[in-house]
């Protein structure tokens, strides 16, 4: 019997992960340098976290999680998104005694059981950053800049990002009682989960991916007229800040996110060239969400993007161009004690540099050959006869230049080649 990976799953292999580590390098520096801190979650949690923190009414709860029993009969589920863990961990080891905001990334696998579709899978990598402490809408538009940045970084131009606010307790009932107002003369024209979600938290109709369903929504009410004086000022105030940023935006009055916690708040950013489906990243603020999960109340907002997406927009970018680094040395040997001596090299080579070498007896012109292939920018020639005078030669690949030279001057003439 031949196994495969189950649907829904990959292997990302050594040809594509060298891209990935490239994405994962350019988040994790620019995380840094917004002041946000590693934070490393279980895979697995308990089934109440994901079904309290976001939404009974959510079809991430309702349809997606990967939930099974213990051995014990305690309900478990794999992590679908990262803001409920986050917000578990934060509660539990107390990390909200200082007076600083506490700022987390993270960088994990996520599950859920969904329609397998160009980078969409059931087990999926995301990036998250999550902001727990502040009511300020500085930090609302701190992580859309960020989100813009990292995309920039990436080489990923003109993404822009699309607002829209969720509202808090004091005005969303009003305006869910307007929107099924609104909606109720063509109630039977909408997709049977829109129908529920008519009864059980009408918004969350906004995030149906029916196209005829998002055609009745086209003149539904926005939430932005039924806003309270607060959240209003708020929004305004987060506009305000991405002006003097110079973050690239537009209002967008049906942006709706599909989990429950979210309030005032919530954005996409967008990147044109994937088309239809172009967000590339989306969260906002879930201030009720740490008391919800038995926390004093604290203000929060947070973001999260599927790496699958991004690498779509980052392949698009590049074309799919780019080459594996390879080693920056290759050692060729020649006869076994050339070849123990090129061990020997490499074991000290490596606390600097990347260094390969051959393996399989080769010979000399097919170690060169693979050398060239790697992309080795320096080759080491260690053989018999040079090894009786103590030296051995290096060769710049990209020139062709040897030079013989002495073992005991070896680092010094690599670091030589190297630095051209």
């Amino acid at each position: 019997m031949r196994y495969r990976a189950p649907r829904g799953t990959r292997d990302i292999l050594p040809e594509e992960s060298w891209k990935w580590e490239k994405v994962q390098r350019a988040f994790e520096d620019t995380a840094r340098r917004f002041g946000y801190r590693d934070i490393r979650l279980p895979v697995f949690e308990q089934t109440e976290l994901f079904a309290r923190g976001i939404g009974d009414a959510t079809d991430i709860v309702r349809k997606e999680m990967y939930t099974f029993a213990d051995r014990k009969g305690r309900s478990l589920t794999l992590r679908p998104e990262g803001t409920a863990g986050t917000v578990r961990a934060y509660i539990e080891h107390n990390m909200g005694e200082s007076a600083r905001v506490t700022k987390l990334r993270y960088f994990c696998p996520m599950f859920r059981y969904e329609r397998p579709q160009a980078g969409r899978y059931r087990q999926f990598w995301q990036w998250g950053l999550e902001a727990i402490g502040s009511m300020s809408p500085s930090v609302d538009a701190e992580i859309i800049h960020f989100c813009v940045s990292l995309f920039t970084n990436l080489g990923i131009e003109g993404s822009v990002a699309k607002l829209n606010s969720a509202g808090c307790k004091s005005c969303t009932p009003a305006y869910n009682e307007a929107l099924r107002e609104h909606l109720a003369p063509r109630l039977d024209e909408f997709c049977p989960d829109c129908s529920e979600r008519y009864e059980r938290n009408p918004r969350r109709m906004f995030d149906c991916k029916n196209e005829s369903c998002l055609a009745l929504l086209a003149d539904a009410p926005s939430i932005l007229d039924s806003l309270c004086d607060e959240c209003r000022q708020h929004f305004e105030s987060v506009l305000e800040y991405l002006d003097r940023m110079s973050v690239p935006y537009e209002v967008d009055k049906g942006l709706a996110r599909g989990l429950d916690y979210y309030t005032r708040t919530i954005f996409e950013v967008h990147y044109p060239g994937l088309g239809a489906q172009s967000a590339l990243c989306g969260g906002g603020r879930y201030d009720d969400l740490v008391e919800e999960l038995g926390g004093k109340p604290t203000p929060a907002v947070g973001v999260s993007a599927g790496v699958e997406r991004l690498m779509l927009a980052y392949e698009s970018e590049s074309g799919g161009t780019g080459q594996e680094p390879g080693p920056e040395i290759y050692i060729v040997s020649m006869g076994e004690r050339a070849e123990r001596e090129a061990a020997g090299l490499a074991a000290g080579l490596r606390a600097d540099r990347s260094v390969e070498l051959d393996h399989q007896g080769r010979s000399m012109k097919a170690q060169m050959r693979e050398a060239g292939r790697l992309g080795a920018r320096v080759a080491i020639i260690v053989g018999e006869d040079e090894l009786e005078r103590g030296a051995v030669s290096v060769k710049d690949m990209e020139t062709g230049d040897q030079v013989e030279v002495e073992l005991d001057r070896l680092n010094e003439a690599v670091e030589e080649k190297l630095a051209k």
